[in-house]
């Protein structure tokens, strides 16, 4: 099972919860500041850790070697994540599933897979893998995900068109895609970007 720590919401018994992912060489401990920036009190976060250990961080899947292996075990440990989060009562209809870089990547593995409607997908500066085969293995519930994915036109580890045209292919195939470019490196575009994010989970939960 992964390591994951549970921020709880300031308003109690909200059933909210956000799942967030952290990028490559990160740990859960670096999204500590997501919650107060964000700034929703009736959200609920569950802050997860990789399960490889990488540089003093976590890493989800080892992209210098066979990048798929790590992708589908990570997969199945967050689908074991998501369905143990079910039986404690977080219902995945009101679950958001944050990730950034290899975090997003996973968060895209999932919400394309999953069988539970989420509330809504967040995938910040990231990529997808194997696009082609992801729109072959959909979920039944896949093409009824809202998906927020946001990249840096100036991101210098994933570039930015080879994205945006894998974005462009998901879309063509019928998934629900709200795509925000931003002039920014491998990294959250401040307040500018997390307004985006809010708006978006905003939205996902009517409020």
């Amino acid at each position: 099972m992964l390591e994951a720590d549970l921020v709880p919401a300031p308003e109690k018994n909200s059933p909210c919860l956000m799942v967030v992912l952290h990028g490559l060489g990160d740990s859960l401990e670096g999204y500590r500041w997501l919650p107060p920036a964000l700034g929703l009190p009736w959200l609920n976060y569950l802050l997860v850790n990789a399960p490889d250990p990488y540089f003093g961080g976590y890493s989800w899947y080892d992209f210098s070697g066979d990048v798929g292996v790590g992708v589908e075990r990570s997969r199945a440990l967050l689908i074991e994540l998501l369905d143990e989060q079910r039986k404690l009562g977080w219902t995945t209809e009101q679950s958001v599933l944050f990730g950034f870089s290899q975090g997003c990547l996973m968060t895209i593995e999932v919400g394309l897979r999953y069988p539970h409607r989420f509330a809504g997908l967040v995938g910040i500066s990231g990529y997808v893998h194997e696009p082609e085969q992801s729109l072959r293995e959909l979920s039944p519930v896949a093409k009824l995900q809202r998906f927020l994915i946001t990249h840096g036109t100036d991101d210098p580890l994933i570039p930015f068109a080879a994205v945006r045209e894998q974005i462009k292919l998901l879309k063509t195939g019928g998934l629900q895609i709200e795509w925000h470019e931003f002039v920014k490196a491998h990294t959250i575009a401040g307040e500018t970007e997390l307004a985006v994010i809010r708006d978006f989970v905003r939205a996902c939960y009517g409020r």
